[in-house]
Protein backbone atom coordinates (compact mmCIF):
# COMPACT_ATOMS: atom_id res chain seq x y z
CA UNK A 1 0.00 0.00 0.00
CA UNK A 2 1.42 2.93 -0.94
CA UNK A 3 1.60 5.96 1.35
CA UNK A 4 -0.21 9.21 1.54
CA UNK A 5 2.52 11.55 0.87
CA UNK A 6 3.44 9.66 -2.41
CA UNK A 7 0.34 9.83 -2.83
CA UNK A 8 -0.37 13.08 -2.90
CA UNK A 9 3.02 13.90 -3.88
CA UNK A 10 2.34 12.11 -8.08
CA UNK A 11 -1.12 13.91 -7.36
CA UNK A 12 1.76 17.61 -7.73
CA UNK A 13 3.65 15.93 -10.34
CA UNK A 14 0.57 14.89 -12.49
CA UNK A 15 -0.99 18.63 -12.21
CA UNK A 16 2.60 20.05 -12.61
CA UNK A 17 2.88 18.32 -16.15
CA UNK A 18 -0.63 19.26 -17.08
CA UNK A 19 0.10 23.34 -16.58
CA UNK A 20 3.78 22.58 -18.23
CA UNK A 21 2.10 21.26 -20.87
CA UNK A 22 -0.99 24.22 -21.05
CA UNK A 23 1.61 26.64 -20.94
CA UNK A 24 3.77 25.72 -23.80
CA UNK A 25 0.76 25.14 -26.19
CA UNK A 26 -0.16 28.74 -25.11
CA UNK A 27 3.73 29.91 -25.97
CA UNK A 28 3.13 28.04 -28.96
CA UNK A 29 -0.10 28.86 -30.17
CA UNK A 30 0.64 31.09 -32.84
CA UNK A 31 3.31 28.58 -34.60
CA UNK A 32 1.44 27.24 -37.77
CA UNK A 33 0.54 23.53 -37.75
CA UNK A 34 1.08 23.14 -34.11
CA UNK A 35 -0.64 20.57 -32.42
CA UNK A 36 -1.15 21.39 -29.16
CA UNK A 37 -0.19 19.14 -26.13
CA UNK A 38 -2.76 16.77 -23.89
CA UNK A 39 -1.72 15.17 -20.86
CA UNK A 40 -3.78 11.83 -19.69
CA UNK A 41 -4.07 10.91 -16.40
CA UNK A 42 -4.67 7.49 -14.86
CA UNK A 43 -4.57 5.75 -11.96
CA UNK A 44 -1.38 4.40 -10.64
CA UNK A 45 -1.30 0.45 -10.24
CA UNK A 46 -2.15 -0.41 -6.45
CA UNK A 47 -4.05 2.70 -5.09
CA UNK A 48 -0.50 4.14 -5.64
CA UNK A 49 -1.67 7.69 -6.64
CA UNK A 50 -1.99 9.21 -10.50
CA UNK A 51 0.61 8.85 -13.51
CA UNK A 52 0.28 11.62 -16.56
CA UNK A 53 0.97 11.17 -19.89
CA UNK A 54 1.72 14.11 -22.79
CA UNK A 55 0.79 12.96 -25.96
CA UNK A 56 0.13 15.19 -29.31
CA UNK A 57 -3.52 16.46 -30.09
CA UNK A 58 -4.63 15.34 -33.40
CA UNK A 59 -6.10 18.77 -34.32
CA UNK A 60 -3.79 21.82 -34.57
CA UNK A 61 -4.43 25.45 -33.07
CA UNK A 62 -4.87 25.83 -29.60
CA UNK A 63 -7.71 27.32 -27.90
CA UNK A 64 -6.89 30.14 -25.62
CA UNK A 65 -9.90 30.01 -23.21
CA UNK A 66 -9.76 26.02 -22.79
CA UNK A 67 -5.59 26.48 -21.89
CA UNK A 68 -6.95 28.96 -19.36
CA UNK A 69 -9.48 26.83 -17.58
CA UNK A 70 -6.82 24.09 -18.01
CA UNK A 71 -4.30 26.23 -16.05
CA UNK A 72 -6.88 26.80 -13.44
CA UNK A 73 -7.96 23.63 -12.97
CA UNK A 74 -4.02 22.46 -12.48
CA UNK A 75 -3.57 24.86 -9.98
CA UNK A 76 -6.26 23.71 -7.91
CA UNK A 77 -5.88 20.01 -8.29
CA UNK A 78 -2.04 20.86 -7.19
CA UNK A 79 -3.05 22.67 -3.91
CA UNK A 80 -5.38 19.73 -3.06
CA UNK A 81 -2.93 16.97 -3.55
CA UNK A 82 0.06 19.77 -1.33
CA UNK A 83 -3.15 20.02 1.23
CA UNK A 84 -2.88 16.05 1.30
CA UNK A 85 0.84 16.40 1.73
CA UNK A 86 0.40 19.17 4.70
CA UNK A 87 -2.21 17.21 6.44
CA UNK A 88 -0.41 14.01 6.43
CA UNK A 89 2.35 15.49 7.77
CA UNK A 90 0.42 17.18 10.81
CA UNK A 91 -0.90 13.63 11.48
CA UNK A 92 2.37 12.30 11.94
CA UNK A 93 3.70 14.80 13.81
CA UNK A 94 0.86 14.42 16.35
CA UNK A 95 1.24 10.61 16.22
CA UNK A 96 5.14 11.07 17.06
CA UNK A 97 3.75 13.79 19.86
CA UNK A 98 1.16 11.41 21.96
CA UNK A 99 3.52 8.13 21.14
CA UNK A 100 6.72 10.32 23.00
Amino acid sequence: MASISSIGSSGMQAAQLRLDASANNVANMNTPRYKSEVVDQQAAPGGAGVTGSVRRSQEEGVALEKEAVEQISATYAFKASLQVVKTQDQMMGSLLDVKA
